[in-house]
């Protein structure tokens, strides 16, 4: 196999949420196979120290500008920086997303029937919407530029359901927990996005795949790792460096016929 056939010399990505945990994987990928990475996110620096990622921001093939995804003229602002600075995009990772998390309040983790509306649009807003428009945006100046790979980020969540056992054990004592619909249901969406995309700009040169992993740890509590590990054949959760390669396939050349697909990394769940 030829590594030219991975290689992102010369190659811009934009990665949005870029200082999390994948977010960053992604950018060093993309850098150490030779491309340069913009981010954008609406933090300034990440929050977990990460020596790669510190060390390519000193040598400037890692920049970011603060962004509000869920805003087109700040969409539109970022993209134009890009450009005066290095050039149009050849790469977009539609990475930023929310999550209910296990610690949020009561109500978000509670019954179906109770769910609050303005949980589920803060959701939708930044995990639909926001990806949304950056396609719009920078899939635009792609198409007009004639080239490039969008990824959209998904879930194996935005293939089946949330299986609800996994969280029993926070259930003991009556106590009403749940994985809420919300994440499901805007990863899903993310998924005919792209297949819509795909087909839209399939004669532009702009390819359009959606990546769905499985969780990835992050130092998640013993008593769900117990649980999730029980319904992953591999047996563990993801390692966040593990979806490195899927990252540099579908930005490079090795992905050049590959458009409107979803790549699923999940050890073996939806085998099941």
């Amino acid at each position: 196999m030829e590594n030219s056939l991975f290689d992102l010399s010369g190659k811009i990505a934009v990665i949005t949420g870029g200082f999390g945990q994948l977010g960053r994987q992604y950018s060093c990928a993309i850098v150490k196979s030779g491309g340069k990475v913009f981010i954008l996110d609406i933090s300034t620096s990440s929050e977990i120290p990460d020596p790669l990622f510190e060390k390519f921001i000193e040598e400037g093939k890692i920049k970011a500008i603060k962004c509000d995804i869920t805003s087109r003229k700040e969409v539109e602002k970022s993209l134009l920086k890009i450009e005066k600075l290095w050039k149009t995009p050849d790469i977009l990772i539609n990475n930023a997303a929310l999550d209910s998390p296990p610690n949020a309040p009561a109500k978000e983790n509670g019954p179906f029937e109770s769910y609050p509306k303005e949980s589920l649009n803060k959701i939708l807003d930044v995990n639909i919407s926001g990806t949304f428009i950056c396609c719009q945006v920078f899939g635009g100046a792609m198409a007009k530029a004639g080239k490039g790979s969008i990824i959209n980020i998904s879930s194996i969540y935005g293939m089946v359901s949330p299986n609800q056992d996994i969280y029993k054990y926070k259930r003991i004592g009556g106590k009403e927990w749940y994985k809420p619909a919300s994440y499901a249901v805007s990863k899903s969406a993310i998924m005919n996005l792209t297949r819509y995309l795909a087909t839209y700009w399939a004669k532009k040169g702009v390819r359009v795949n959606t990546l769905s992993p499985a969780g990835i740890f992050n130092n998640q509590d013993k008593e769900f790792l117990t649980e999730y590990k029980k319904r992953i054949p591999i047996g563990r959760m993801a390692e966040p460096h593990e979806m490195n390669g899927a990252i540099i396939f579908l930005s490079s050349d090795a992905s050049s016929y590959m458009t409107g697909a979803n790549l699923v990394i999940d050890g073996g769940w939806t085998a099941w």
